[in-house]
């Protein structure tokens, strides 16, 4: 009976980040009934489809142990270069996508060198590259916002198949990610690298590679996702991705990545967590919240959010500790290694 218990416990604390998605979905669908219709989840997916790629670049660097205070600087940098050549050099937006994510890179592999060849704690290394990528962009560009022409924004604007664009991008890069993770031997290693660095260095794991590598995706999907942002908002100016570190740490954290590595997943988990994050921010418009009180709501949102991931999180480990112990005490193993301190005892 406790054992039946403590599995549906179990099921039920896993998905805790769906039914958080439930309950403010739901929440905002009664304050704003309009809130409910497709066009308005789809307007939410879309605009979420930009900090759920950052999102998901930033789960990687999560769950090896590791953080990347830098995205926002990377998608305002890798913007600024494409946005320039375009207007300077007359660069087609296919070729603009390819610099942009070729600069990201660079980013990426700055960042994974600094952390470790040079052994700089992630987030200090990170904070640093932050502050040169913005600086780098406020020199190239003197504070002057770049606009893009219209053959970039048609990108945020087009439609396949009755999705928009950003949305169809969003889902390859989630699908890509999710395979690489749970269906290949790197998936694999990133979650033994962030669950005990040293255990996977035993094991053979160059765990140098692993961590450089996650830094890497992390950069080039950063700079992805700045130019999906860039072809719905048409321009880039001095405040473009300032603070989207944060919505990106979120994201995965509320879909159940732990901040101390190891644990989470892109699908459902970072993904819901973008959506949830834009919902947020769409669903206090519509219920018509005081202007001024919207980042307090949202921020009290993502706290409570946040507290149930960590109480989420202790209590799973407990389960598992004790279910360890039952199986142990079962084990016929265990039994005979009590009979002989029994019988060595007498």
């Amino acid at each position: 009976m406790r054992k039946t218990r403590d599995t549906m416990l179990v099921m039920l604390l896993r998905h805790t980040p769906l039914m958080l998605f439930i309950t403010v979905f739901l929440l905002f669908g009664w304050l704003s009934p309009r809130f409910l219709s497709y066009q308005s989840f789809e307007n939410v997916v879309k605009q979420a489809s930009y900090i759920g790629i950052v999102g998901v670049g930033m789960t990687f660097v999560l769950l090896t142990a590791g953080i990347d205070l830098s995205v926002g600087s990377n998608m305002y940098l890798s913007a600024v270069v494409a946005g320039l050549l375009i207007r300077h050099h007359g660069l087609p937006a296919p070729a603009a996508l390819v610099v942009c994510l070729a600069v990201g890179l660079l980013f990426g592999v700055v960042n994974a060198l600094v952390v470790t060849r040079l052994r700089i704690v992630p987030f200090v290394a990170t904070l640093g590259t932050l502050w040169i990528g913005r600086g780098l962009g406020l020199w190239l560009t003197e504070s002057i916002p770049v606009e893009f022409p219209e053959t970039v924004t048609r990108i945020g604007a087009q439609r396949s198949l009755g999705v928009p664009l950003p949305v169809m991008i969003f889902a390859l890069v989630v699908l890509c990610a999710s395979v690489l993770l749970r269906s290949t031997a790197l998936g694999r290693q990133i979650y033994a690298v962030g669950n005990d660095i040293e255990a996977a260095a035993k094991a053979g794991i160059n765990t140098v590679r692993v961590q450089g590598t996650a830094f890497v995706i992390c950069g080039l999907l950063a700079a992805l996702g700045g130019f999906i942002s860039v072809a719905q908002l048409g321009i880039v100016n001095a405040g473009f991705g300032k603070d989207r570190e944060f919505d990106a740490i979120a994201a995965a954290v509320l879909g159940g990545t732990s901040l101390f590595g190891g644990i989470g997943s892109v699908f459902p988990g970072t993904v819901l967590g973008a959506v949830l994050i834009q919902m947020v921010s769409i669903g206090l418009v519509s219920a018509q919240v005081d202007l001024y009180l919207q980042p307090l709501v949202a921020a009290g949102i993502i706290f409570v959010a946040v507290l149930l991931d960590s109480l989420r999180t202790r209590q799973l480990a407990k389960l598992s500790r004790r279910h360890i112990r039952v199986e142990e005490l079962a084990s016929p193993r265990h039994f005979v290694e009590n009979r002989a301190i029994d019988v060595g005892g007498r």
